[in-house]
C-alpha cells in the first residue's frame, strides 16, 4: 500500500463518485465502501491512510464505525455529516475523528485537508541509537511524555491517547508555562490555517483533559485561557 491511501465511505452514490473523482485525480489510491460493515472489512483487509467516512451510514452510525476504526487502527478519519447539530460534531470528535466537514463541501477543500492528513506520520518512527546518558523523555511533576516511543505516563502509569491528543499533549508539554494560541496549536498539530477547525483544537483539548483526569493526573495542569488557547502549569 502506497503512502497516500484513502478509503472513501459514503452511502451517496453522487457524492461518493465525487469524492473518489477528485481524490484519484489528486494522484491517491482510494477504494470505495458504502456500508460501516464494508468500511470494517476492507480496513482489516488492508489498512489505509486515511478514511473519509459518511456520519449517517445505511447500517451503522458513523460515529459508532469511528469508535471501532480507532480500536482497531491508527489510520486518520476525516467525517463528512450533513448534520449542522454541534452535538453530532462533537460526539464524532469525542470517538476519534481527526476532522469533519460539513455537507456540500468544496472538493478543493476536501482535497486539502485530506492531503494535509497524508503528510502528518502515520506511525511511530523507530529512534536512532543515542548515547546511555541521553534521556528524550520530557517530566512535569507527575507527567511523563516520550516523543520516541510517543507513550504518555501519569505516575508511572500508561495513559491511551490518539495520536492527535499526543501531539497536542507534545506541544504544551515543549513549553510548560507559556500559552499557546488554539491557531497556534491548529497549524502545528493539523498542518492547517482553516479557522473552521479552531473546534477541533476545542473539542480534542477536553478529550486530552479527561483522559489525563481519569488517569489521576493532579499536576501539572491544562489550563484554558479564554479567548486565547491553552497552558501548562504545575
Amino acid at each position: 500500500m502506497s503512502g497516500q491511501s484513502v478509503l472513501v465511505v459514503e452511502d451517496t452514490q453522487e457524492i461518493r463518485e465525487l469524492v473518489v473523482t477528485v481524490l484519484r485525480r489528486a494522484g491517491m489510491d482510494v477504494r470505495e465502501a458504502t456500508t460501516g460493515a464494508e468500511c470494517l472489512a476492507e480496513v482489516r483487509r488492508e489498512a489505509p491512510d486515511v478514511v473519509v467516512l459518511d456520519l449517517g451510514l445505511p447500517d451503522a452510525d458513523g460515529t459508532e464505525v469511528c469508535r471501532q476504526l480507532r480500536a482497531e487502527t491508527d489510520c486518520y478519519v476525516l467525517m463528512l455529516t450533513a448534520r449542522a447539530e454541534e452535538v453530532d460534531l462533537l460526539i464524532g470528535l469525542a470517538v476519534g475523528a481527526d476532522g469533519y466537514m460539513s455537507k456540500p463541501f468544496s472538493p478543493r477543500e476536501l482535497v486539502a485537508r485530506v492531503q494535509t492528513m497524508l503528510r502528518r506520520p502515520r506511525t511511530v518512527a523507530v529512534p536512532e541509537p543515542r548515547p546511555a546518558l541521553e534521556d528524550s523523555v520530557q517530566r512535569l511533576a507527575d507527567l511523563e511524555v516520550d516523543p520516541d516511543t510517543r507513550e504518555v505516563r501519569v505516575d508511572g502509569a500508561a495513559v491511551d491517547l490518539t495520536r492527535t491528543e499526543f501531539d497536542l499533549l507534545a506541544a504544551l508539554v515543549s513549553r510548560p508555562g507559556r500559552v499557546l494560541q488554539r491557531e497556534t496549536l491548529l497549524r502545528e498539530v493539523w498542518q492547517t490555517d482553516w479557522e473552521g477547525n479552531l473546534r477541533l483544537v476545542e473539542a480534542h483539548m477536553s478529550n486530552l483533559r479527561r483522559k489525563l483526569t481519569a488517569a489521576g493526573l493532579n499536576s501539572p495542569e491544562i489550563k484554558t485561557v479564554r479567548g486565547v488557547g491553552y497552558r501548562l502549569v504545575a
